[in-house]
């Protein structure tokens, strides 16, 4: 009997109020005016008459399914669902042979796979030739990025467009056509009401089966912000550690704090904690941000990023977490210098370039009467006894010219190493100099 629901587009009077609620053409989709409105590309498919095979990538609740149910409707196709979670190669031959007998009828086929990222290289390999062939237009959903999840060769065969989490506009439209449909109010002052849609967190779905359970609410309530948390559970926030969701967020953090936004880096670690994110991960994260971003700077970060290792490490969570707080804070409010990482990276270059090239014979060690025969040693003069504590003497090797590595722009600690790396080099101009009229 559901099906026939289904079929029709009516929905059984106990169905949960997302299914009444599911939207009868693409105009009725809220959030995805970018796709489905006046010049969006999925809009362009429908009136152009001919669908092609596309990857629907976006988080829970924003509607995935319903566009495709729809644009095979829209384009006259035949329906055709199966989940990457409950199905295998058996159900995957099922429905390709389905397909190829409605194609010899005539008739095009929409297959629809959600989960899609869920099927392995080589199951997600099997559905080239019919996509190829013609004999399915596919349709993945997935809540991953296809980038990583998917294989290239489906991707070559497919668009890819990214649904947008929906905005409080969108969930407040879904709000007003729930309480058309019940034929009432819901039972929430309007900061009750704002809170719901934070609550939701971009999930429509979510939204429409929190709205059911203040529906059931007897009659007369009316709920504060207050009382609405009491009612409703609230859900952990959409955060996995193994996906770009974890990636998305470390990277916030660490460019909040590259950007010198103590407060926008502070929401971010606490979106992490609250996801459940491991904090001795972060406490690496914050080492690496000291000596990636802010360096001879401010050389006490380091100091201060390794010791909040440690404190975690001794209190735990939740004492501890503060500690990460703390660190944040302190490299977001410290200056900012890339001078020593850049240095390295070019050091490296050209040290790579040069080869074996060896030191000069000056600094090289004549443990035996052979290498002192040979220069080794001669001419070293020991910086720290000269009068000024510096010598001028070169340490590149013999041939090779002078490289300036390290370029100080003068932030915090660094302004005064840039004034000493500066009378060196007049330093060591004139001692080159002497040494050279010698």
């Amino acid at each position: 009997m559901s099906d026939l629901f289904e079929a029709s587009g009516i929905h059984p009077p106990d169905a949960p109020l997302a299914d009444r609620l599911r939207p009868r053409s693409l105009d009725e989709v809220v959030g995805q005016a970018h796709l489905l409105g006046e010049g969006g590309p999925i809009r362009r498919m429908v009136e152009a008459g001919r669908l092609g095979s596309m990857i629907l990538w976006g988080p829970p609740g924003t509607g995935k399914t319903t566009i495709a149910r729809l644009l095979a409707q829209a384009a006259g196709y035949q329906f055709q669902q199966i989940s990457a979670v409950f199905s295998g190669v058996a159900d995957l031959k099922k429905a390709f042979e389905a397909a190829r007998m409605r194609r010899a009828a005539g008739q095009s086929t929409l297959l629809f796979v959600d989960e899609i990222h869920r099927f392995n290289r080589a199951q997600q390999d099997g559905f080239l030739p019919f996509v190829e062939e013609g004999v399915v237009t596919l349709v993945g959903a997935t809540t991953e990025n296809p980038s990583f999840e998917l294989n290239g060769a489906l991707l070559s065969r497919s668009q890819v467009f990214v649904l947008k989490r929906l905005d409080d506009a969108a969930l407040d439209q879904l709000l007003t056509r729930a309480e058309a449909q019940e034929g009432q109010a819901l039972p929430l002052t309007p900061e009750a009401r704002q809170a719901l849609l934070a609550l939701a967190d971009g999930d429509g779905r979510y939204l429409l089966t929190m709205t059911e359970t203040l529906f059931a609410l007897p009659a007369g309530i009316e709920l504060d912000v207050q009382g609405l948390a009491g009612t409703l559970q609230r859900r952990a926030p959409a955060y996995d550690k193994s996906r770009e969701e974890h990636y998305n967020l470390i990277s916030a953090l660490h460019k909040s704090v590259r950007g010198s936004d103590p407060d926008a880096a502070l929401y971010w670690l606490a979106r992490m904690l609250n996801g459940g994110e491991d904090p001795l991960y972060l406490a690496r994260r914050i080492v690496r941000m000291a000596v990636e971003d802010i360096g001879e700077a401010d050389p006490l970060s380091i100091l201060v990023a390794n010791a909040v290792k440690d404190t975690y490490d001794f209190l735990g969570s939740p004492e501890g977490e503060l500690a990460l707080a703390q660190a944040v804070v302190h490299l977001a409010t410290a200056p900012k210098s890339v001078g020593v990482y850049e240095a390295f990276k070019a050091a490296k270059r050209a040290a790579a370039e040069t080869g074996s090239l060896m030191p000069p014979a000056h600094i090289r060690n004549a443990p035996t009467k052979l290498m002192k025969s040979l220069g080794y040693g001669k001419g070293y003069q020991y910086d720290p006894s000269t009068p000024e504590g510096f010598s001028g003497a070169n340490f590149f090797p013999d041939g090779m010219e002078r490289r300036v590595f390290y370029a100080p722009k003068g932030e915090g600690h660094e302004a005064k190493i840039k004034e000493r790396l500066e009378r060196w080099a007049e330093m060591r101009a004139r001692a080159q100099s002497d040494a050279g009229e010698g």
